[in-house]
């Protein structure tokens, strides 16, 4: 994909059309991993705190409701930042407030209590938010509306090396005795980890408030009107209010996954720890990475659709394997699935927002606010997990890619012109 062709061919245009976008859409694409690295992290924190402050499955769960209740609330107004002040302003704004939470992570471990530690994610998530929201839009407008879900999937590929980092420091810090002794305890680990995270944050935000990034018009990917007929609004496109409904069930069932993976892992895997189980989380995320390169390819020759359809329905094999219980087959499963994962999200935002002229920045701040779909499934699956076990709460994000699946099979052609 030759960026510089891109940049002429772009219809919104930019500040010098014809220019280079390879130092934006890096600047961009670099924020693809800080939000990877936190989410990564996440899940680690899960079973962590189930561990050392005595809380149940059900109860852990409200770390990801933070985290995604915070994009449920705060990406309207981030989409309404963006639209005010520009994607520059939107992406130093959100790594300044995901810096202060991240620095909030160290009085919250002085506490020792589990809901400062809540509190602290809202804020984080927060800021994630509103990096997210500026981030996916610019790349998602960054060029040649043609190859936007290309675009997005290689952005995406560097999302999931960071959610790779995520639980492999977890992992490394969090679970190992020798680590946290060196370092003064459960305490100082997590204070020393979000306080590193919190100023390699601020740099980045700093050279970012220093770089130029071009501005597109606000006809983002096409003129008010579409093959030249006046441009309906949102409510009247069907295949975008589908898209932000399988988005938000696509996002349920990736968090629910994440969030008890180490737990499913260790009760189907004989003598494996809680850190192997985070090792493995990452050896998952591997294949997420593995998966973003091999679609951002795959869909030089294959449409965004039918890949998406084809994925949707392995992911729903794959869960009911998960889901029947089986010794080392159903985590191998597990990890499987994330390798048809990777590719979801971005061809779900594409294909929703695609053809919608100059609603394109408000339809992409609704739909990367459905991505607090994350709020739905932990709390059940961990109330299930409680109750019956850790395999059967799995049903729940398999009966969410059977809605993927159907969304690339009929959903994202529904009212299409």
């Amino acid at each position: 994909m030759s960026i510089e062709t891109d940049a002429a061919h772009t219809p919104g245009g930019l500040d010098k059309p014809g220019g280079s976008l390879r130092g934006p859409l890096a600047f961009a694409i670099a924020c693809f991993l800080i939000w990877g690295l936190a989410y990564g992290l996440l899940d680690v924190l899960n079973k962590h705190f189930q561990e050392t402050l005595s809380i149940s499955q059900a109860d852990s769960a409200w770390l990801q409701i933070a985290y995604f209740g915070a994009y449920l609330l705060i990406s309207i107004p981030a989409g309404m930042l963006l639209h005010a002040r520009g994607y520059k302003f939107g992406i130093v704004s959100g790594l300044i407030l995901t810096a202060i939470g991240a620095l909030l992570f160290i009085p919250a471990a002085g506490v020792g209590q589990f809901m400062p530690f809540v509190g602290s994610m809202f804020i984080l998530a927060a800021g994630l938010c509103v990096l997210e929201t500026s981030a996916d839009t610019y790349v998602n407008v960054l060029g040649d509306p043609a190859k936007a879900s290309q675009r997005l999937n290689l952005a995406q590929s560097f999302n999931a090396l960071g959610v790779f980092f995520g639980p492999l420091i977890g992992g490394a810090v969090f679970f190992s005795p020798t680590t946290t002794e060196a370092l003064g305890g459960a305490t100082r680990s997590i204070q020393v980890v979000y306080g590193l995270i919190a100023v390699a944050v601020i740099l980045f935000a700093l050279a970012v408030w220093k770089a130029r990034l071009p501005e597109t018009g606000l006809a983002d990917h096409g003129e008010s009107s579409v093959d030249g007929q006046p441009a309906r609004s949102l409510s009247r496109q069907p295949h975008f209010i589908a898209g932000v409904v399988t988005q938000a069930l696509y996002i349920g069932a990736q968090v629910g996954i994440g969030a008890y993976f180490i737990n499913l892992v260790t009760h189907n895997w004989t003598g494996l720890t809680s850190q192997q189980g985070a090792f493995m989380l990452s050896l998952a995320a591997i294949g997420y990475l593995v998966g973003r390169f091999a679609a951002t390819a795959l869909l030089l020759r294959v449409r965004p659709r039918a890949l998406l359809t084809t994925y949707g329905l392995i992911n729903v094999v794959l869960t009911l394997i998960v889901a029947a219980g089986i010794e080392k087959v159903s985590p191998v499963a597990l990890i499987a699935v994330f390798f048809f994962m990777s590719t979801m999200f971005a061809t779900i935002f594409a294909l929703g927002t695609t053809g919608l002229g100059a609603g394109t920045k408000k339809a992409s701040s609704l739909m990367v606010m459905a991505i607090g779909g994350g709020v739905l499934l932990p709390w059940p699956m961990g109330k299930i997990a409680d109750l019956y076990g850790a395999n059967i709460a799995f049903l729940l994000p398999a009966a969410c890619f059977v809605v993927v699946a159907w969304y690339g099979w009929k959903g994202a052609g529904l009212g299409r012109r």
